[in-house]
């Protein structure tokens, strides 16, 4: 690609995804930009500043002598980064009235402005790719500021809807067999990706089986019906302490009113529909869930293979059904507009060689894999991906709020084992009989 080309295709993929973050909060209220509603949850104006303030800090990491604009506004804006100064308490970003939501969106037109200027002015290979990390970044807090969008407003929330929700495909259920032996598990295509995705390295697998299908609603609700919050007996030591701490007894967002369980979410408040993907699940309980079934989670590596490989051509792609990018036939992702998981088996066109049906979309999946750096990890920017490497276990796939243009089947999610406000399920895995 030539400079000219490259820089014209940045330009276009920073403007679409700033776009994207002014519509998420378009039809909010003045009021509802600055409300923090729990500690580890972050005000929408809060959203809109850091993710301007992040190519600044990206800016003065390809220029040494660049001026932050941004100022005192610092302090409130950045996440963790000390290398920036001291942040501010997380869970206190809903306290202040300063910066006004109008310096925040004057900050965010203004950053637009600097990160154009930049981009015009020519930038390296290596400087664009820190640009585009910046992109990447901004399409993590889209996804959050939704998480925050929810738990704030749930179904009071109007986000833009776009997509007609697909028809599934008949039964599901049931389990593939997938072969073992050396499997290249990480990133190895061409385009984008984060440091945690590198190097590729070869990792050994015994033959396995995994869902072919994400556990649904109406399978998680026998383990609810057969007492699973109920009894320490498939938990794990410090699961079950969370279970009696916070009081849990189903996923989070559930409510029972009578015999029927609803749901209150960004596609408003609805009864349970048992063939969608349970959503809202911790990794204790998606542990839980899988002992109760006599099985248990994927590793990452199980997964990744599952999701990538073709066995009988010898082939690791992309995306579960090959190279070419997400479309609304083959996965439920941000562009698809239906604020919610669909059914086990709509997207036949998106099943990966192996038969697992929506490995990219819908829901977050865990596994039982820790989040570390792979053998040989080099960092790509100081205090990001790699501040992480403890408490953390691993998802993957994506979901229904996810844009289109960050996920791959190699991208690598995060989150603490008690952590469910994410829009997060899971699929069962085991040993294959010999």
């Amino acid at each position: 690609m030539t400079a000219v080309a490259r820089e014209s295709a940045l330009i276009d993929q920073f403007d679409a995804t700033r776009e994207r973050t002014l519509e998420l909060v378009r039809t909010l209220e003045r009021d509802d930009f600055v409300v923090q509603t729990a500690p580890y949850m972050s005000p929408p104006k809060w959203h809109l500043g850091h993710v301007s303030w992040i190519y600044e800090a990206i800016m003065s990491k390809i220029s040494p002598g660049y001026e932050f604009y941004s100022g005192d506004l610092a302090g409130y804006l950045n996440s963790y980064y000390q290398q920036f100064g001291s942040p501010m308490d997380k869970g206190r970003r809903g306290v202040v009235s300063r910066p006004t939501l109008e310096q925040i969106f004057d900050y965010f037109e203004e950053t637009n402005r600097r990160v154009r200027g930049f981009i015009e002015g020519g930038l390296s290979p290596d400087n664009s790719r820190m640009i585009t990390m910046g992109t990447h970044h901004e399409c993590q807090h889209q996804e959050l500021l939704i998480y925050d969008l929810q738990h704030l407003l749930a179904s009071e929330y109007r986000p833009a809807r776009r997509g007609t929700e697909p028809k599934p495909a008949g039964e599901t259920g049931g389990t593939v067999r997938v072969k073992g032996g050396l499997y290249t598990l990480g990133y190895g295509g061409g385009g984008f990706c984060y440091d945690v995705e590198l190097p590729e390295h070869r990792v050994y697998l015994e033959d396995y089986t995994i869902g072919a299908y994400p556990v649904t609603n109406g399978e998680y609700l026998l383990f609810m019906e057969d007492g699973g919050y109920g009894s320490y007996r498939h938990w794990l030591s410090d699961g079950w302490d969370r279970v009696k701490e916070n009081g849990w007894n189903s996923p989070m967002y559930w409510e029972k009113e009578g015999d029927e369980w609803y749901t209150n979410g960004l596609a408003g408040r609805r009864k349970i529909n048992p063939k969608e993907p349970v959503c809202h699940v911790s990794f204790y309980e998606a542990d839980a869930y899988c002992r109760w079934a006599g099985k248990r989670l994927p590793t990452e590596a199980e997964w990744e293979k599952a999701a990538l490989w073709n066995e009988e051509e010898q082939t690791k792609s992309v995306f579960p059904w090959g190279d070419g990018a997400p479309s609304e036939d083959r996965a439920n992702l941000y562009e698809s507009g239906l604020w919610k998981c669909t059914e086990a088996g709509s997207y036949p066109e998106g099943a990966s060689p192996s038969g697992c049906h929506q490995m990219v979309g819908d829901a977050w999946e865990w596994t039982s894999s820790e989040f570390v750096g792979y053998p040989g990890f080099r960092s790509g920017f100081d205090e990001y991906n790699d501040k992480w490497f403890t408490g953390q276990k691993v998802l993957r796939g994506g979901s229904y709020a996810t844009p289109s243009m960050a996920i791959r089947g190699t991208y690598r999610n995060f989150f603490r084992l008690d952590e469910r406000w994410m829009f997060c399920g899971f699929r069962c895995a085991g040993d294959a009989p010999a």
